[in-house]
Order: structure tokens, then sequence, then C-alpha cells
């Protein structure tokens, strides 16, 4: 072992030790009050923020932000292990057996090599690894947010064949669905609307799993811009003595579209 992964093995055995410190009767009473559930709504905030670094190329902030979740990771562990369930050494040993088994082509005897094949490989070793529901989508998980998981569901049923041949296809299936969410708002059919609704973002992110673009990066990346000109919008509107929920749609709009303007000359 060298000196570098003995300092990893220290630094993360530490780590271990200060959290079951927080944990213990005479460590932090907020840490003793939370439980594996109660640092759900934590977990997913820190795995955003890491999201967040990432997309902002901030290497400080990233390194920070995955300690913040290690931490959320290693407490999960203790709080099991209080309770006799798991250990965090029994989810570090699950995840490297499985690495290993999931990757006969570099610990075993596979001669796959290719990515794609690789990924094909891991879904059918996952699949007889869960034999509890036959279905080919049985392990896609119901916890991911839609838009990820719809993405999801789409490239897996595409590694099978079912798949749209030609980008123009998609885009066809867009302007279909388009054309009856208009039908159904048209008939003023609530359900229908929201189901065609549902439809039609589920081949707008087909669209853009299709162009070789990830449709949550996009949103966030639209929603970014949007929040970034109504800041603009409600600044100028202050600078000439105007206020948000007094101005008009249109005078609103006007200079919406007036730093859109500029933003294309630019």
């Amino acid at each position: 072992m060298t000196i570098d992964e003995l300092a990893v093995t220290d630094h993360f055995a530490q780590l271990c030790d200060i959290v079951a410190k927080l944990r213990s009767s005479n460590g932090c009473p907020w840490d003793r009050e939370q439980t594996i559930a109660s640092l759900i709504p934590s977990l997913l905030e820190e795995a955003y923020e890491v999201a967040g670094a990432v997309r902002a190329n901030d290497d400080d902030n990233l390194r920070e932000e995955l300690g913040d979740l290690l931490l959320l990771i290693v407490m999960q562990g203790q709080i099991a292990a209080e309770d006799s369930r798991f250990t965090i050494q029994d989810v570090a040993r699950e995840i490297s057996e499985k690495l290993i088994r999931r990757h006969p082509h570099v610990f075993g005897d596979s001669k796959v090599r290719e990515s794609e094949a690789v990924v094909k490989q891991w879904e059918a070793i996952k699949r007889e690894e869960k034999k509890n529901d036959p279905h080919y989508l049985a392990g896609l998980p119901a916890a991911l947010p839609a838009l990820m998981r719809a993405e999801k569901a789409q490239k897996k049923a595409a590694r099978v064949n079912f798949d749209w041949r030609e980008l123009r296809d998609v885009l066809t299936k867009v302007e279909e669905e388009l054309a009856e969410t208009k039908e159904a708002i048209t008939a003023n059919n609530a359900e229908a609307i929201a189901d065609e609704i549902g439809d039609l973002l589920f081949a707008i992110v087909n669209l853009a799993r299709k162009s070789k673009l990830n449709a949550e990066s996009l949103l966030q990346s639209a929603t970014d811009k949007f929040v970034t000109r109504f800041n603009e919008v409600e600044d100028r509107l202050r600078r000439r003595g105007g206020k948000l929920g007094e101005a008009t749609l249109e005078e609103l709009d006007a200079v919406w579209e007036e730093i859109k303007a500029e933003r294309q000359e630019q």
C-alpha cells in the first residue's frame, strides 16, 4: 500500500470515528436525533449541490460538496450499525463485490471491450442477479427524478433495439404529442391534458437523448438563463422607478425583449 493509499484509509477511518463520536451520548444532540429517513432531504440536497459544482467547473466547491455527501453516507452507515442492520464496511464490501462481479472483462475472462457492449453485459448480469421480476425494466428505480427516469428508461429500451432510427422520427413524435396536447386543451379535458403533457415531456426527453444531450442539464441551463434574465428585468425596472408586482405584463415583457435583443447582439 502506498503512502497516498494509507492517507486515504486513515482519513476515512478518522471520518468514521468523528461521526461515531457525534452520534454518541457525549456527542451532538442534533446528530443523535437523526434517522436514516430524516437524512433523505439532506442527501438529495447535497447530491444536487455536487452536480452544481460540477456544472460550475469549481473544483474547490466540488471537493467540499463531495465531502458533505460522503459525511451523510457515513452517517447512514453509523445509524444502521447502531441498529445492528449493517455497517459502512458492509456497504464498501458489497459495492466492491458488485464492481468485480459486473466487470468480468476486467476481473474475469470476458472478452468484451467496446463501451456499448460493456453496458449491455452489465445489464445482463444485473438482470441475472435480480430475478424477483423478470421484466427488462424491472431495475428502473422509481425514486429517480422524472426527467432522469424517463431518459434512463429510453436508454435501456434502446439497448434492445426499441428506439427511433432517425432524429426526424423523434421530431415527428414530438409534433404528434404537441398536436394531441392542443386537442385536449381545446376539449377542456383536464385528465387528457395531464396525460398528453406527460407524453409530450417524455417525447422531448427522447429528443434530447437522441441528440446526445441530457434533458436534466438542458432544463437546468434554461432555468439558469431564465433566472439571470428575470433578475436583470427586476434590476432595470427598479432603476426606472418600477417594482415587481406593480408593473404590467406588457411592461415586463418589453424589458424582457429588450434584454433578449441585447444578448443576441453580443
